[in-house]
């Protein structure tokens, strides 16, 4: 599985603050980017660069969800090691401050990733611009394809194909709904439509298929890769990190500093937060629905292992 153009992207800090509003300690924030330098991951996600507002505050929702210049430098400079992944943050159609954005060579971040749905990609794709007007590198991220129309889909995918400015286009599992088969039939649909672009792959582990299909998408020639440690992140979670880089063979990984992260936060975290594989997030996945009520269902101490009664639901919904 070694291929020199496959690049790991770590989104522990973006993904796994989705289950806990990005209240994640310093020193934790710390210790994941330091285990990531030590690691030889080529990306990492801080978080989230959304605005500030009265009703969504730095104080409720963490400061992650709004990465600022500051707080992003005291964890980079926390590392005294030579080697540093490229840093990203996301945004969110809708939910960002394009005029905040300082050029790239004023920043310590150097990649955004814009995540939208096919409805939102106009909007999607005029973030991307502005962001590499500015100097970063950049992804577009389509979210949930597998609840999109194919039309539609086609047609936004033709708009990034006709967009220069994006550099990583990326098929999001944001259900967890897709098997291998349908990995590769969409991937070959974005190929179709969008063939100049390079591809990256975000998959989540609802059926427990995360690292399986981001295998899948590394056969079909996908060569950027989302993974977080210990496979933290919404709902039933992302693929495991750990697993990725021993899997790629790469020499210049070393999942041992990732190992060392999980025992010494990760453990502890799991104690007061939870995220991983269970049936009600099965459900979720395998009848491809927003994982949404299923977390409400796990954040009820007295319901959350009501399987039955939540499939019994959600088709009664679907």
């Amino acid at each position: 599985m070694f291929r020199k153009e496959l690049k790991v992207l770590d989104c522990t800090i973006r993904d796994g603050g989705l289950i806990n509003d990005y209240q994640f300690s310093d020193e934790f924030v710390k210790a994941v980017y330091a285990s990531t330098c030590q690691a030889g991951v080529d990306y990492m996600e801080i978080g989230k660069k959304l605005c500030v507002s009265d009703t969504y505050t730095r104080e409720k929702f963490g400061k992650w969800n709004f990465c600022d210049e500051d707080d992003i430098k005291r964890v980079v400079d926390s590392y005294e090691g030579d080697y540093r992944p490229t840093l990203a943050v996301m945004y969110d159609v809708g939910r960002v401050d394009t005029d905040s954005l300082a050029p790239v060579d004023q920043s310590v971040v150097g990649m955004i990733r814009t995540a939208c749905y096919v409805a939102d990609i106009d909007k999607g794709l005029d973030l991307v611009k502005r962001s590499k007007d500015q100097g970063y590198e950049t992804t577009i991220n389509i979210m949930a394809p597998s609840a999109a129309i194919e039309s539609d889909l086609i047609e936004a995918l033709q708009q990034v194909e006709d967009s220069p400015e994006v550099d990583y286009l990326y098929f999001v599992d944001s259900y967890g709904a897709f098997y291998s088969e349908q990995i590769t039939s969409y991937l070959n649909l974005f190929k179709k439509h969008a063939p100049n672009k390079e591809l990256g792959f975000h998959g989540h582990n609802n059926q427990q298929l995360a690292f399986s299909n981001t295998q899948q998408c590394i056969i079909e020639g996908v060569n950027l890769l989302d993974a977080t440690v210990n496979g933290i992140g919404r709902g039933a979670g992302n693929c495991n990190l750990e697993l990725l880089l021993n899997f790629l063979k790469n020499p210049k990984f070393d999942a041992r500093p990732i190992y060392k992260v999980i025992q010494e936060q990760m453990i502890p975290l799991r104690k007061e937060i939870e995220w991983g594989f269970n049936d009600i997030y099965g459900i979720s996945g395998h009848l491809n629905q927003h994982p949404r009520n299923a977390m409400k269902l796990r954040s009820n101490a007295k319901n959350k292992d009501h399987c039955y009664d939540f499939l019994v639901d959600s088709l009664a919904d679907s």
